[in-house]
């Protein structure tokens, strides 16, 4: 297995859950693991835009990654490819829903043994950002 599948669903229109995903000073605080936060240097979000930001680990620990943007429809759909290793693209498609929006992130990797390596790591990690995510939704006077 080389992709990780998980979804949540958001109490927030599609134009709120995107907005908190297309700002790059909202996207900082939510992005990545519990304990972590952003630099980002680079922040083109536009299909085949540049995205370059050092992730700070809680331990100090510093995580350069670099993507590009592979497909922005706003409002519906996100896809980055990861070019630092891990070589990685991230699908991340938005469906309304009639209680908001119901947010489907899939991860696929290049290498199957790099997935397996990484699972322990990437299965919470990615339940953690969507929590992160909701968090920033319900960050006051952040509607979309």
């Amino acid at each position: 297995m080389s992709t990780f599948k998980t979804s949540r669903a958001f109490q927030a229109s599609a134009a709120t859950v995107f907005a908190a995903f297309s700002a790059p000073e909202r996207l900082a605080r939510w992005w990545g693991p519990d304990g972590f936060s952003n630099t980002f240097e680079v922040f083109e979000f536009r299909n085949g835009g540049h995205w370059r930001f050092t992730m700070h680990g809680p331990d100090g620990a510093r995580y350069p990654n670099e993507a590009v943007f592979e497909r922005i429809d706003a409002e519906r759909e996100v896809v980055l490819r990861h070019v630092s290793q891990p070589h990685f693209t991230l699908s991340i498609r938005l469906e309304a829903t009639d209680q908001g929006t119901t947010v489907h992130w899939e991860q696929a990797f290049d290498s199957p043994e790099v997935a397996a390596a990484l699972r322990p790591i990437v299965e919470p990690a990615n339940e953690q950002n969507l929590r992160r995510w909701q968090a920033e939704l319900d960050r006051p006077g952040q509607a979309g």
